[in-house]
């Protein structure tokens, strides 16, 4: 009879779980710098046809690339009322 114990299966279990992990973390500033230009991307195009203007930085850009559309709705009531 196979003896199975639970050390041998926990060790690579974790082993993957770790692998996976720092693959995530390592891959993370990638996305926020994909992000950032295509927020920078919809901010031109927004200047470019609408009414109001927002200023390119690279917190606006990231705000925009994380949040999308409502990101350009925040700045605009943030930049427009509160600041």
């Amino acid at each position: 009879m196979i003896n199975f114990d639970i050390e041998m299966f926990a060790g690579p279990v974790i082993g993957i779980i770790i692998v996976l992990l720092l693959i995530q973390l390592a891959s993370f500033p990638f996305w926020l710098l994909k992000n950032s230009i295509v927020g920078a991307i919809m901010l031109y195009i927004f200047n470019f046809i609408g009414i109001f203007t927002i200023k390119i930085t690279f917190i606006h850009c990231l705000i925009v690339g994380v949040c999308g559309v409502p990101g350009i709705v925040i700045l605009l009531i943030y930049l427009n009322f509160f600041k």
